[in-house]
This record gives C-alpha cells, sequence and structure tokens, in this order.
C-alpha cells in the first residue's frame, strides 16, 4: 500500500510540487529533484530493492538511485520538487488508472512511497529498432499519487473504445495501460524526407487517456543547437548561454 499524501501544485510554466506528509509518510523521488524541505523530514537514498531495480532505473533514462524522504517528525512536514525545465507537473491517482500507467522514459518526478518504477517495453518489435524516444517506457505501479512532469503545455484526450489518435513519439507523456500503443511509418518519400516531422508515429487506439506535451526536451534542445549553429556559421560571437536564453524566450512566447 502507498501512503496516502496531500500535495499543492505552484508556479506556471517553472512549476513545483509540495507534498504534506503525516507522521511515518514518505514520498520517492528522482534524484536532484528536491528543492526544500522542513525540519523532521529524513533522507534515505538506496536503489530502491537491489542492484537490478537500480539498473532497471537507469534503462528508463532515471538515475541509478531512488531518495525517499520520510517524515520522522510527531506533526506534518512538507517536503517540495521542482520540474527540471520549462512545463507542467501532472499529478496522477494510480488508483483511478486501475494501479499503473504508463510514461515517457525520463518523465517520473515523485511518487507516494509504495510506488514501483518499472521499465515498459512495447508490444512489436518494429517499434523498438524505429520508435524513437517512444520505445522505452516507465510503467509505474501502484495505488497513490504519482507525479510526471511534461513538457510545455500539457493536452488530455479520452479515447473511447475504437478511437485512434496518430502523435509524434516524443509527444507522449503518459496514458493508459488499457489504450493500445503501436508506430506507424510516415508513408511517402517527400513526407519522410521533407516533412519536418519524425519518420514514425505513434498510433494510440482506445479506450483510455492519454496525455501529450507540446515541447518536449529533445526538441526543446535540438532548437537551441539549431540556434547556435546559425549564430556560429553566421560569424557572430555570442555566447552559447545568451544566445540559448533567447532561444528559450522565443520558444516559450511563442516566437
Amino acid at each position: 500500500m502507498a501512503d496516502v499524501i496531500d500535495y499543492k501544485i505552484y508556479g506556471d510554466d517553472l512549476q513545483l510540487v509540495e507534498v504534506e506528509l503525516d507522521p511515518g509518510e514518505g514520498v520517492r523521488a528522482e534524484a536532484g529533484t528536491m528543492t526544500y524541505m522542513e525540519d523532521g523530514i529524513q533522507m534515505q537514498t538506496g536503489t530502491g530493492g537491489g542492484l537490478f531495480k537500480g539498473f532497471k532505473r537507469m534503462f528508463t533514462g532515471e538515475s541509478f538511485f531512488i531518495t525517499t524522504f520520510m517524515n520522522s517528525a510527531n506533526d506534518k512536514r512538507r517536503v517540495a520538487f521542482a520540474a527540471p525545465y520549462p512545463g507542467k507537473i501532472v499529478p496522477f491517482d494510480l488508483d483511478v488508472f486501475g494501479g499503473q500507467v504508463l510514461c515517457q522514459k525520463d518523465s517520473f518526478l515523485c511518487a507516494a512511497r509504495g510506488t514501483e518504477i518499472e521499465v515498459a517495453f512495447t508490444k512489436r518489435l518494429g517499434a523498438g529498432l524505429f520508435g524513437g524516444e517512444g520505445f522505452i517506457l516507465q510503467r509505474l505501479v501502484g495505488d497513490g499519487m504519482v507525479f510526471v512532469h511534461a513538457g510545455g503545455t500539457v493536452i488530455r484526450k479520452d479515447l473511447a473504445a475504437g478511437e485512434s489518435l496518430r502523435v509524434d513519439t516524443g509527444c507522449l507523456v503518459a496514458f493508459a495501460t488499457t489504450v493500445d500503443y503501436d508506430i506507424q511509418f510516415v508513408g511517402g518519400f517527400k513526407n519522410a524526407l521533407f516533412g519536418g516531422e519524425g519518420l514514425f508515429l505513434a498510433k494510440m487506439t482506445g479506450p483510455g487517456t492519454v496525455y501529450l506535451q507540446s515541447l518536449p526536451f529533445s526538441r526543446l534542445v535540438d532548437r537551441i543547437q539549431a540556434g547556435i549553429t546559425l549564430s556560429q556559421s553566421g560569424g557572430e560571437q555570442r555566447g552559447v548561454a545568451g544566445l540559448g536564453g533567447d532561444i528559450l524566450k522565443n520558444i516559450i512566447s511563442g516566437g
């Protein structure tokens, strides 16, 4: 059984989730995401169940170690975790999703103690060979609250039975295990070569809920790298940090 935790999300584009813990309760978090914690919160860092558990998390893009923050005080205490880049924090009650949800491989932020993080593979070998970001997924298993991070704006799609949606694999954040996940090739030579999108799309077929993100971190990095390359080829001598900041501000403002 996972701990029953209360929480509050602060901010808009650079969000933070503050978790309130009763005495004896805990929350598990990805290493390096904690922002602050009150007196009485104790950190317990480990692999979360042996070396194999640690290696499985590394395979999904997370760190080898995971930290549990326990409230050892006699009354309520709070600990907060911040999103790593502009976007939204999405809370899930795993009970609503039948005890598990599939997530993008590096989206996990924190969860109630008792939640397990597992590797989930797609059903088809083709997805593994050509699916890009969508191949390695995380399966979050438990009966409590979990929090994942999405880049940009979050879009929720509730698919009816048999209803399909095709999306860029990197734009997936999380989806219910009732949703069928497949990889499809973008047909046509011109589409593949000049379409500006990936060669493969994820086909999501209901029933179930799908959460999408408008700005995957990989896309943000590509925009910054492209801007740096253009600047260098044009002979400008601007610093990388200044140029990256300008591009980031343009992306956030829609420019």
